[in-house]
């Protein structure tokens, strides 16, 4: 069997630069590699839905806004199938199943599942604490669901950030538990992490440790070049860094680790020229001499020659909205005929394919009419 990866995003906003250097940046590269015989890139609608219960209206909007940033970024549906969870519901069946190989313990040590109840106000004990919604179980059982999103597929490589790898691990747990009760069956996938280690987590233009659209700290696929320059203009740097001339600190200056990111040699003899690399351009910076205002068009240019690009090829699909719907129609299809396939294995290897099994249904039949 060839290599298949899954990945995909929550519809809950329009996709921002964390996305992009995180995951889909990559997924472009892999879709273009060749290495991979499938790819499958979700909108994960129905996980969405489990902490925006009261706000499906939000959901539904924002498929459209993924499905157009996916695209302008350069994924083609001729070679990845881009398909909504919701639409393929043999997931939910196989999540069913997989949750009888889970503990309720296992799931509340996952530091994933812990750290996303926290940063999402809910409560452990909402009798204890009135102020706060308890845990959707939804919500809670994300991992059982994304494990059930990966096997589906038969994937053999899921790309993640780090923050998700517990995710994956509990992902294989359960891959071993049902082929040691029931048979080989599922597939185990492993991780793909970005390679570049800023890529891991991007901060927010304020600093703040992730890019979060409650925080207003995210820079847009989509955004417009006046939107992309006030983004630029109001990030993070050295708060000591005062004067041109004073040395100034990398670490933690969101505009060098956006720089990191996104920059590369060749960025410097099209719009800073005076420096042959970014090492080089850190080095002036720490001595002083080099001020923000420097670096904060230097990093616009990157940024604008990346995104003018995707703004072109959005701006093409959103004159061709039915034509958008369609690609989605035609993924989730050919995605729901490939979990169908996975399904029937798992039931078959559970021994719950009654009416497919004709050798119960002729052992019962000889069964009883000997009486």
């Amino acid at each position: 069997m060839g290599k298949v990866i899954l990945t995909g995003d929550r519809p809950t906003g329009k996709l921002h630069l964390g996305h992009y250097v995180g995951s889909l940046r990559r997924r472009v590269e892999l879709q273009n590699s060749g290495e991979f015989e499938k790819i499958f890139i979700m909108i994960a609608d129905a996980q969405a839905l489990t902490d925006n219960a009261d706000n499906p209206e939000k959901i539904r909007q924002n498929i459209i806004e993924v499905a157009l940033d996916y695209l302008s970024a350069g994924l083609d549906p001729e070679k990845v199938t881009i398909f909504i969870q919701s639409q393929v519901p043999e997931l939910c069946e196989l999540a069913f199943y997989y949750m009888n190989l889970v503990t309720v313990q296992r799931l509340q040590r996952n530091p994933t599942v812990k750290q996303e109840i926290q940063l999402r106000g809910f409560s452990d004990n909402e009798d204890e604490d009135q102020n706060k919604k308890g845990t959707p179980v939804g919500f809670f059982t994300y991992p059982i669901s994304q494990a059930s999103d990966i096997t589906a597929f038969k994937a053999t490589t899921v790309p993640v950030g780090v923050d998700q790898a517990p995710m994956i691990e509990q992902t294989r747990e359960i891959v071993h538990k049902f082929n040691s009760v029931y048979g080989p069956t599922l597939v185990m996938p492993e991780m793909m992490l970005p390679e570049n280690s800023v890529c891991c987590r991007l901060p927010g233009t304020d600093g703040k440790a992730k890019m979060s659209k409650s925080l207003g700290n995210c820079v847009y696929l989509s955004s417009t070049p006046k939107e992309l320059k006030k983004a630029v203009n109001s990030m993070f740097t050295d708060p000591n860094h005062l004067q041109i001339e004073d040395p100034g600190t990398v670490e933690g200056n969101v505009v060098f680790t956006y720089l990191d990111a996104f920059c590369k040699d060749e960025h410097f003899a099209k719009y800073l020229p005076e420096y042959e690399n970014l090492e080089a351009m850190k080095a002036h910076y720490r001595r002083g001499g080099l001020g923000d205002g420097t670096c904060k068009k230097f990093l616009l240019n990157i940024l604008e020659e990346m995104l003018q690009p995707m703004r072109e090829i959005r701006h093409k699909y959103e004159q061709d909205i039915p034509g958008v719907y369609e690609i989605l129609r035609k993924g989730s299809e050919k995605a729901r005929a490939e979990a169908a396939k996975t399904l029937n294995e798992v039931r078959k290897a559970m021994r719950i394919d009654y009416f497919g099994d004709a050798a119960l249904i002729e052992e019962h039949t000889k069964k009883y009419s000997s009486k």
